[in-house]
């Protein structure tokens, strides 16, 4: 059996977290998958659902309060008693879609179409949905359904596939 026999196949990736670093850092592994010829899934699940929420898919916001690694411009840490100021996270949330932009990183409804477009799946958590009391009709139109745990893990499962939790 040689190297290429054994080369990921499928990835299936899992999203968590609805803050616009780790939302981000599944679309992109996401759409690298797809780029590089594999079959590609997104599990968006408890806040990662803001991701797919039409109402909240292209406002999510990062987080200031807790972000060892935010920095202020110049490289220095980023004070955590400033995140709990009103309007700062905001603003720095705005900073970061500015600068994403002027590197011609699409906002979070386009990636989502992107990646469809290229024949990836988008699935939400049914535990999730239920515990939030979201509906399919709540979501971005192009989820491919709602999966129960079990469910995602049969579509992600096989020889060659990898699951990857974000």
């Amino acid at each position: 059996m040689n190297s290429k026999d054994n080369a990921l196949k499928k990835v299936s990736i899992i999203c968590a977290k609805g803050n616009l670093e780790d939302v981000y850092a599944s679309l992109v592994l996401a759409n690298g998958a797809l780029m590089e010829g594999m079959e590609a899934k997104l599990f968006f699940t408890f806040f990662g659902l803001d991701a797919i929420t039409k109402k909240r898919m292209n406002k999510l916001h990062t987080a200031t309060v807790g972000n060892p690694a935010m920095r202020m411009p110049g490289g220095l840490s980023f004070p955590t008693l400033l995140g709990i100021l009103p309007g700062v996270e905001a603003g720095v949330s705005s900073m970061m879609r500015n600068q994403m932009e002027k590197i011609d990183i699409p906002p979070v409804g386009e990636f989502l179409e992107m990646f469809t477009a290229g024949g990836g799946e988008v699935f939400a958590c049914k535990l999730a949905m239920d515990m939030f009391k979201l509906t399919k009709e709540d979501l971005w139109e192009d989820v491919s359904g709602v999966l129960t745990v079990g469910e995602f893990y049969e579509r992600s499962g096989g020889e060659n596939s990898q699951i990857i939790f974000t």
